[in-house]
């Protein structure tokens, strides 16, 4: 590393990187380009699948992501197919991110960004600059992930190993509100790996064991499959994964404290097929996680996670998909949080205010749990000439929220409570020659309580849709336009925190049971465009482009409150600097472009998206402030060769992230990645991968309301083996 930094010395790390985004990026549009190369898995074993579209069988050998049947979908589409902004991840290209947290399985899907700070094994997920208390719907196999615990920076987290993990699908904006209530900012859904994943059609039994080390923060990952095919319409697995790695170093090789975690995760998963058309899936994922927290440099807390979610998946059709195609999920999730004071710390009693010492050993807890039931069918069938698929049901998410701990502890400003979301919506997508169009309606309630307060409220929320392909010269180009609303109710935390701030300066929180829901409002104008056999026999070009405007009403944010402004709610009295309570604002206004393309042929591929988000909130004075949830610009370039008759795969990414507006803290920075994967044998891979390849000091602009700047990991090399055996 010495040597190459002195031969480019005369170069800065910016320009470097830029140099190789736009050789990489010229690439992607004039050669062939694709996201990444087709899954080797049939699309029998998607989920809930059992029979491949006239898409996937139109598409040629090399089709892209973007032909792949979204896990998330109700009706059995592909990203290309969606009239809305949807991005589908599989197993290929997760195994060449060789992700360590989930964050970095995201790396290049426009309009999304997550947060993580310090604490890498969580993770909150930004979509179009929304993020935090349900406005993503993060999900797991069906289940709603919605652990929230009051801290700087992240509120929102959730916790998967992406070893776990074979496909993440991502509907960006409100069109995703038949997922469930609240999603105005949109769906990111995780599929976890089934046996079928694993055994060969002519096996009984598989496994699989990998080995990985990672240079810096000096981790080791290690994990292990079995799957076991019962008879032919029965089968299970088992996975588990142990993660150990130390405080990891950023690009001015500076350590990095409370970066450092071990986790043990696994997942059990049985799937049963009573009959030809039905199929039963049964599943838990569980996850064991350690870390500390740092505070000044110095570890002051450490923090044991567990995490539980429960899953029962059951879909049953006609012989022709017609009339029938009923899905019936069920889940419970459950995450125990349990912090422990390393060192006596100084804080404030969270009712009188005044200084306490929290002693060593003090515990704060953290006990959320989830329970969802979401029920669906279509029906499809024709009047007139026109074809219909008719999309109905039902779903209902009840959170149960129990904190406690002694005085000044951290969990007494994650109050306890419960709320109960539930919806019904019915949605028509209508197909005629060269004209789609979908229409929709949907219902929300909610009721939130604690011991001394009962909220409810309720909303119809519509989405009508309109795609057209008119034009006989273009085959495979399609336009639509899009207006869709979604509806997300305050959650227990924004409604009902109270008591004194804990450390630093002593202040209060006030509750607002008056908080008023969140009206997600969104314009989108969007372009498919597919085409097979361009340059060579088999290769494949996707492109999706959108622009969308997304007005939230009544957007609810923290503000500070003086005592000595009237009719500001905050008490004056000694001591009480200001107050701190969550409010509506008339309205967030969010507008920004998002683009992805893809080309696959024989000997690679290549990849280009991009998004630019920009956004304020208006209070209803008409006063306009910076959005500190507005992430990055981004520019994702991605190329990869492919040797040895497909054996060996090399190739690198590069990504421009240029700085929110009106964020005065972060900076913009280019990141350049590269990997190679392997299959030396039929049961051997070796995968290589370096991050931060140019050793770049950088931090994630969504941190920039923490109270201390956490940088991200500089020069990062992984090196994995994965032996796999069977009979």
């Amino acid at each position: 590393m010495g040597l190459m930094n002195w031969e480019w010395r005369g170069r800065s790390k910016a320009n470097r990187a830029m140099a190789l985004l736009a050789s990489v990026a010229a690439v992607a549009l004039s050669a062939p380009s694709a996201y990444a190369q087709q899954a080797t898995q049939p699309a029998s074993e998607q989920t809930g699948q059992s029979k491949k579209t006239d898409q996937e069988k139109a598409a040629p050998s090399g089709a892209t992501l973007l032909d792949k049947i979204l896990v998330l979908s109700r009706t059995g589409e592909t990203a290309i197919e969606s009239l809305a902004s949807a991005s589908h991840v599989d197993q290929e290209q997760l195994d060449r991110r060789m992700a360590t947290t989930p964050n970095e399985m995201l790396l290049g899907v426009p309009g999304v960004a997550a947060q993580a700070d310090a604490r890498r094994v969580s993770t909150s997920i930004n979509i179009r600059g929304l993020q935090d208390f349900g406005r993503v719907a993060v999900i797991v196999d069906g289940a709603r992930q919605n652990f929230q615990r009051s801290d700087h920076g992240t509120q929102s987290t959730f916790y998967i190993d992406p070893e776990l993990v074979k496909s993440l699908d991502v509907i960006r904006g409100p069109v995703a509100n038949t997922y469930g209530s609240g999603a105005i900012g949109g769906v990111v859904f995780f599929d976890t790996k089934d046996a079928l994943d694993f055994l060969k059609p002519d096996e009984t039994w598989a496994g699989s064991v990998t080995g990985r080390y990672e240079s810096n923060g000096k981790g080791w990952t290690s994990s292990a499959s079995g799957a076991y095919r019962i008879n032919q319409n029965w089968d299970v697995l088992g996975n588990i994964v142990y993660r150990d790695y130390d405080n990891y170093k950023d690009g001015d090789g500076d350590t990095v404290n409370g970066t450092g975690f071990d986790v043990l995760s696994g997942l059990l998963k049985t799937t049963i097929r009573p009959t030809e058309n039905s199929e039963l899936k049964l599943g838990w994922v569980g996850s064991s996680d350690g870390w500390n927290e740092t505070s000044g440099g110095l570890s002051v807390n450490d923090v044991d996670l567990k995490s539980n979610t429960f899953t029962a998946r059951y879909n049953i059709t006609d012989e022709d998909k017609s009339w029938l195609d009923l899905h019936i999920n069920t889940s419970y999730n459950k995450t125990n949080l349990d912090l422990t004071s390393l060192v006596p710390q100084n804080r404030f009693d969270p009712v009188t205010g005044f200084p306490v010492v929290l002693p060593a050993g003090s515990q704060s807890t953290f006990d959320v749990g989830t329970t969802g039931i979401d029920i669906w069918n279509t029906s499809r069938f024709e009047t007139s000439g026109i074809a219909h698929e008719l999309t109905y049901g039902g779903d209902w998410v009840g959170d149960s929220v129990k904190t406690g701990g002694a005085a000044g502890g951290d969990s007494f400003y994650t109050p306890s409570g419960k709320r109960n979301v539930s919806g019904a919506y019915v949605q028509d997508k209508l197909s005629w020659d060269w004209l789609e169009v979908i229409a929709g309606l949907r219902y929300d309630s909610y009721s939130l309580k604690d011991d001394t307060h009962d909220i409810s409220g309720d909303r119809l929320s519509p989405r009508v849709t309109v795609g057209v392909s008119p034009f006989a010269g273009l085959a495979g180009l399609q336009f639509y336009g899009t207006y869709a609303e979604g509806y997300r109710s305050p959650s227990i935390t924004e409604t009902l925190i109270s008591g004194n701030h804990p450390a630093g300066v002593s202040f209060p929180f006030l509750p607002n049971p008056n908080l008023r829901p969140e009206t997600g409002k969104t314009t989108e104008f969007g372009v498919n465009y597919k085409q097979n056999d361009i340059f060579e026999a088999g290769d494949a070009f996707r492109i999706k482009a959108a622009y969308f405007n997304n007005d939230v009403d009544d957007y609810i944010d923290g503000v500070t409150l003086s005592p000595f402004a009237p009719g500001s709610g905050c008490p004056f009295g000694p001591g009480i600097p200001i107050c701190f309570q969550y409010q509506n604002f008339a309205k967030a206004k969010i507008d920004g472009f998002e683009l992805e393309g893809v080309y696959d042929a024989a000997w690679g591929y290549a990849g280009l998206s991009a998004s630019i988000t920009d956004g304020h909130t208006v209070s209803y004075k008409g006063v306009e402030a910076d959005l500190a949830t507005i992430p990055s610009s981004q520019v994702t370039a991605q190329l990869g060769l492919r040797f040895l008759e497909d054996k060996l795969t090399v190739g690198g990414e590069v990504q421009y992230n240029g700085k929110p507006k009106g964020n005065t803290l972060a900076t913009d920075y280019t990141l350049v990645n590269a990997f190679a994967s392997y299959q030396a044998t039929d049961n051997l891979k070796v995968d290589f991968r370096a991050d931060n390849l140019f050793d770049v000091k950088y931090a994630n602009p969504l941190n920039g309301g923490t109270t201390v700047a956490v940088y991200e990991p500089g020069i990062t090399l992984k090196l994995a083996a994965t032996m796999r055996f069977g009979g």
